[in-house]
């Protein structure tokens, strides 16, 4: 089955079709390294790389471009606010230079825990001011641009399909919707592309326009175009980006290459909290991959919770839906070392299960789907184990769950069969029972905490 992905731009699923036979050209919006990623943060980063496997799973060699926002954005979306990187530098008392580097170290730590794949290139926007300065003047030599006391301002009235890719139509848009009103900007959709120092800053650079800063869409399009050409292939990121970031990258990079910019736009969507709250790094609603290993979660707990749902459909977070993927995981990786432990000559049929597998995953990264297939495999009696295993190792290419490595559960098979007992007595209501079995585990050294979703189970320390 051929690769169909959902195209933002065209809203609908469409066959790949790359530039170059057999190649691929990858652009990932990367984080602003001002805080610590959430988890929704990191939804996006899953999901795109999955869309990695998925390409190179289907025999495509990838060059995968991503980029580090260490200055220009500012606290709002738009043009307006402080500098959130020059902000926390002042809140934790250090160089904005000291917070890029730290956060962006802490961002590698946790994609290196859910085993994302690396890019081939990771740029940081303060290592191409040259760049962006230079497609700022070829802008300005097409007459895209005006000066006011705030800066270069891109002007958004100049180009026929401005906001194509959010179905904008400029003359619409309202002042104060989701862009800001800025003193002296022609229409309120323009969008700035350096910004002026009107006090000395930390992360500011001399340019013909003056002292000052990029605005924070102008590296994506110079950094992109950089490394994979005028057009390429696939520009990802989060639904977030599309109304503005991403629809003023196409904007600018139009204007300034009269070519199309990008042939696909993938959007992920949200993690969500209760009542339909976005998490949002600089709001309260804020959960990092650390603080679910504190609790006892492992980052593939919270991959696997990501892989029950389409990268394009909103997952509802809480406790009792990271516990019952931690629970799925738990049984995965507990029937997968029983098959290992009786591994025996491989038959070859596997045409069935493949075939099934490539089509979820090559119907816009159908994971969900694919993950039935995972377990489906693993009940069919017919296949023998070694077979299984190694399609197990071969569809983990895909989940990246690191199922190759796992080892021996820390709670003996025991204390897992006692659990069950008492899960099934609480269902039939068997109180007595099932508190008299609670006892035996805690005499045993394990504790059992029940959710909506099953229970949990951890050693006494």
């Amino acid at each position: 089955m051929p690769l169909k992905l959902y195209n933002t731009l065209t809203r609908k699923k469409e066959i790949f079709k790359p530039i170059k036979k057999n190649s691929v050209g990858l652009y990932t919006c990367g984080p602003t390294v001002y805080n610590y990623a959430h988890i929704g943060n990191l939804r996006t980063y899953i999901f795109e790389d999955i869309l990695k496997r998925v390409l190179l799973y289907n025999k495509y060699k990838v060059k995968h471009v991503m980029n580090i926002t260490d200055v220009g954005h500012l606290t709002s979306d738009s043009d307006t606010g402080q500098d959130k990187i020059e902000k926390a530098s002042k809140k934790e008392n250090k160089t904005a230079w000291q917070i890029a580097k730290f956060y962006t170290k802490a961002f590698l730590e946790d994609t290196k825990k859910l085993n994302i794949l690396k890019p081939d290139i990771t740029c940081k926007a303060t290592d191409y001011i040259k760049e962006q300065i230079d497609l700022i003047k070829i802008l300005e030599e097409k007459g895209y641009t005006y000066e006011i006391e705030d800066g270069i301002y891109f002007n958004t009235s100049k180009l026929k399909d401005y906001g194509k890719l959010a179905k904008l139509k400029i003359e619409e848009l309202k002042e104060g919707a989701r862009v800001d009103v800025v003193k002296g900007k022609k229409h309120h959709a323009d969008f700035a592309l350096w910004k002026f120092s009107k006090e000395r800053r930390q992360m500011e650079w001399p340019s013909k326009y003056g002292i000052g800063f990029p605005g924070w869409h102008i590296e994506c399009s110079a950094m992109s175009m950089k490394y994979l050409g005028e057009t390429f292939d696939i520009h990802c990121g989060g639904i977030d980006h599309i109304p503005v970031h991403h629809t003023n990258e196409i904007a600018q990079t139009e204007a300034a290459t009269g070519k199309k910019f990008v042939n696909y736009w993938l959007h992920g969507n949200f993690i969500v909290l209760k009542d339909d709250i976005k998490m949002a790094k600089s709001g309260e609603n804020f959960i990092t991959l650390k603080a679910l290993e504190d609790q006892g979660y492992t980052p593939e707990d919270y991959r696997y919770l990501t892989l029950t749902a389409n990268y394009r459909k909103p997952i509802m977070f809480s406790e009792e839906a990271l516990e019952g993927a931690k629970n799925s995981l738990d049984k995965l990786t507990t029937k997968i070392l029983e098959i290992k432990a009786t591994t025996n000559e491989s038959n070859g049929k596997t045409d069935k299960y493949e075939k099934l597998f490539e089509k979820a995953i090559n119907d816009d990264l159908n994971t969900p789907k694919a993950l039935a297939i995972l377990w489906d495999l693993i009940k069919d009696q017919k296949v023998n184990n070694k077979t299984k295993y190694d399609l197990i190792l071969n569809f983990d290419k895909i989940f990246g769950l690191n199922l190759k490595n796992i080892k021996k559960s820390l709670i003996p098979q025991e204390i897992k069969d006692l659990a069950d007992k008492r899960e099934k007595a609480r269902k039939e209501n068997n109180w007595d029972l099932a508190d008299t079995i609670r006892d035996k585990i805690t005499k045993k050294g394990y504790s059992i905490e029940d959710s909506n979703s099953g229970y949990k189970i951890t050693k006494n320390v």
